[in-house]
């Protein structure tokens, strides 16, 4: 290439807008523009319930309300920073769908199973509910049964994207495993004070989980999440993570079908694991309440007295649609409520999905010490299997003050307590 030739080159490059009407150079120039950042005029309107939430989760919420495809958002009492959209974020769009808005473990779930057995069933058979939990669990990256799990999730049609394709034989490998991070089995006691539910009052054995899609659905957000990028050049660096998809095109509807069977898998994952344990423990399920959060819906809502179909990302946050049951955690040695959702229309139906990280996992390794958790576990009556010291109880806010900053979002059921608890030991990658 001739040298006067690539100086022209390079100030084309440099100052594309300069060269737009050159008659030799204009198709370069137009070639290499990338149209500005669009944002909306005025911000989407949104609501924040909680107080001294993470500024920088305040902030991203902030930058997510001035995307041109935003309508609406809610931020809530557990959130804290996260990867485009903020951990405990919801934000509406008009047919469009942000992967990273979603989340990385799409689908992420819990499921709670309450048995005709009474509590004091944990204090008798405890070294049976131990090697129950050991014998039909894994957990950690690359996780996997060596018999395989059976489910009808892997019946269905995996070429709905190039990626759950390729990926469907790790996927049915993994199938009733469990992640890193903050995903658990545990048993533990079920509390209601009134009859609900088809429950009279008093306290029940049961089980909650917490996981999602494994390495498929981070494979599924992170593929479409370049794709989005590179349709969203425009994008300023603190947005790049709130690139969206165009329902209307391919990519669009690949994510959105390759998303719907992640819900679809992980859901299979708790039912496999639900169904091992329960068949290994030989009790009667009288309760069985599951609901998901790291995913997208489209649902109609009321914005501004205007009726519209939307799509409602919940990044770490619960449907809470009138009369919706869910599952609200704590942590390892703090109660998890089951809750029934309200319908406020300022949350776009939803709630918290936890208590909420106050500190980042570094932090953690570099703040407790094992001793005093244990001597903090045994004082709450729990047992730990396996953890890392990155999600002991004091990496998360009080559950009882999240759940006191949304009793207009949600009302209270029940109540889990920990018992036994299974996570993934230290040393691997969080996948939550």
């Amino acid at each position: 290439m001739p040298r006067c030739w690539w100086r022209k080159f390079k100030k084309v490059l440099k100052e594309p807008l300069a060269y737009q009407s050159d008659p030799l150079r204009a198709a370069l120039a137009q070639a290499l523009m990338i149209p500005s950042f669009q944002k909306r005029d005025q911000p989407a309107p949104w609501t924040q319930w909680g107080k001294d939430l993470d500024a920088n989760a305040i902030l991203q919420m902030q930058n997510a309300c001035s995307l041109p495809v935003a309508v609406a958002g809610a931020l809530m009492p557990d959130a804290h920073l996260g990867y485009g959209l903020p951990i405990g974020g919801v934000l509406a769009t008009e047919q469009a769908v942000i992967p990273y808005a979603v989340g990385v473990d799409i689908a992420c779930r819990m499921k709670l199973t309450v048995y005709d057995e009474p509590a004091k069933t944990m204090a008798g058979q405890k070294d049976r509910l131990i090697n129950i939990l050991e014998n039909e669990t894994r957990f950690g990256v690359g996780a996997v049964f060596q018999k395989r799990r059976q489910h009808a999730v892997m019946d269905q049609d995996w070429s709905v994207s190039p990626i759950t394709q390729r990926l469907k034989d790790k996927a049915w490998a993994q199938l009733g495993t469990s992640g890193s991070g903050n995903h658990f089995v545990e048993f533990g006691v079920y509390s209601v004070s009134e009859a609900s539910q088809g429950l009279e009052p008093g306290q029940y054995l049961a089980l909650l989980s917490h996981s999602g899609s494994r390495g498929t659905g981070a494979q599924v957000c992170n593929h479409y999440s370049r794709i989005a990028m590179e349709e969203h050049p425009e994008l300023p660096k603190e947005l790049k993570h709130l690139a969206w998809l165009d329902l209307d095109t391919e990519p669009g509807r690949e994510y959105w079908d390759a998303m719907n069977l992640m819900g679809d898998y992980a859901a299979a994952n708790h039912q496999v694991i639900h169904q091992h344990i329960t068949r290994e423990l030989g009790a009667k399920v009288i309760l069985d309440i599951e609901n998901h959060h790291n995913f997208a819906w489209k649902e109609h809502h009321e914005v501004e007295g205007v009726g519209r179909d939307l799509i409602v990302h919940r990044k770490g946050a619960t449907p809470a649609g009138k009369g919706v049951l869910g599952v609200i955690p704590g942590s390892m040695a703090s109660p998890g409520f089951v809750v029934r959702g309200k319908g406020s229309t300022r949350s776009l139906h939803s709630a918290s999905h936890g208590a909420g990280r106050v500190m980042s996992r570094s932090k953690a390794l570099q703040s407790f010490t094992w001793s005093a958790v244990k001597k903090q576990l045994a004082e709450a009556g729990v047992e730990l299997l396996s953890a890392g010291l990155d999600e002991v109880p004091g990496v998360y806010k009080d559950i009882h003050t999240v759940m006191q900053a949304q009793t207009d979002l949600i009302e209270v059921l029940g109540s889990f307590h920990p018992r036994l608890v299974k996570m993934c030991p230290a040393g691997d990658q969080a996948e939550d």
